[in-house]
C-alpha cells in the first residue's frame, strides 16, 4: 500500500510556473502570487520567504525576477520537500522562531503569508498542515512574525506581506515600531465592496509616512456570472501575466 499523500501539479501565472502541492490541506493560491507582485526585488538580490509553504510565493517572484538569491522557511517537514522539489531555493525545514542558522543572517527582501486566523479562533481544520498553515499559535502570534521578518531584512530592504484585512493592526503597529514608509494596499474582490485582504509593506530606514492606496480590485461587476473568467485587466495583468503591483 502507498501511504504518500496525494498531490497534484499545478499552474501558476498563467502556466508560466507548475507547482507540487497536496491534493488535501492547504493550498497555495491568489495571495502568494500577490505578495510575489508586490516585492520589489530586482536581479541579484536576496529573498527570504517566513512560512513559504510549497515555495509558490518565492518561486512566483523568481519567475518575474530571474537571478534572485531564494531561501524559504517552513515547520512542516512534508510541505519543505515539496518546495525543494518546486525549485531551487533553499528551504529550511524549522520554526522560524527557532534559533536557525539561515535566520541569523540578513535579506534585501523579506517576504510573507503568515496564518490568517489568531490561536483559538473558530474551528480546527481536521487536516493538520492546512491548520498550521492557516492559524497562529499562542507562541506564534502574527504580531511576532512580523518582528521577524524585520530582524531579517537589511537597511533599505522592505518588508512584504499579506494577511486578512482584519488582522492589519496585529502586524501595522510592530512593522512601524522597526520600519518605515509603510505602504497599506486593500486588495478587494470587486469595485465598492470591503477589501477583506491587504498588503503591507516597509523599509528598513525609510522615512516617508504612512500610505494607504486605493484598492487593487480583483473582479470585474456586481457579481460572479457564468462560467467565466472574471478576473479585471489590473488582476489579469498579475495573476495570468506576471506582472509586477506596484505600491505605489
Amino acid at each position: 500500500m502507498n501511504d504518500a499523500p496525494a498531490l497534484t501539479r499545478d499552474a501558476f501565472l498563467g502556466g508560466r510556473l507548475q507547482l507540487w502541492q497536496p491534493a488535501r490541506g492547504f493550498r497555495a493560491g491568489s495571495d502568494a502570487v500577490l505578495v510575489a507582485a508586490a516585492c520589489p526585488a530586482v536581479a541579484g538580490q536576496s529573498v527570504l520567504d517566513l512560512g513559504c509553504g510549497v515555495g509558490a510565493a518565492m518561486y512566483c517572484l523568481a519567475a518575474r525576477i530571474p537571478g534572485l538569491s531564494l531561501t524559504g522557511v517552513e515547520r512542516d517537514g512534508a510541505t519543505a520537500d515539496l518546495a525543494r522539489r518546486n525549485g531551487p531555493a533553499d528551504v529550511v525545514t524549522g520554526d522560524i522562531f527557532d534559533s536557525l542558522p539561515t535566520l541569523k543572517r540578513s535579506f534585501d527582501h523579506v517576504i510573507c503569508n503568515p496564518p490568517y486566523f489568531p490561536a483559538g479562533a473558530g474551528s480546527a481544520a481536521q487536516d493538520t498542515s492546512r491548520e498550521t498553515a492557516l492559524r497562529e499559535t499562542e507562541a506564534g502570534a502574527v504580531s511576532l512574525w512580523a518582528q521577524a521578518a524585520c530582524r531579517r531584512v537589511t537597511m533599505k530592504g522592505s518588508v512584504t506581506f499579506i494577511l486578512r484585512a482584519d488582522r492589519l493592526a496585529d502586524v501595522l503597529t510592530p512593522m512601524a515600531e522597526r520600519l518605515g514608509g509603510l505602504i497599506v494596499l486593500p486588495i478587494a474582490g470587486r469595485a465598492g465592496t470591503p477589501a477583506n485582504r491587504v498588503i503591507l509593506q516597509g523599509r528598513k530606514g525609510a522615512r516617508a509616512p504612512l500610505r494607504l492606496l486605493p484598492p487593487f480590485v480583483l473582479h470585474e461587476g456586481a457579481a460572479h456570472t457564468g462560467d467565466r473568467d472574471s478576473h479585471t485587466d489590473a488582476a489579469q495583468a498579475v495573476l495570468r501575466h506576471a506582472e509586477a503591483l506596484p505600491l505605489s
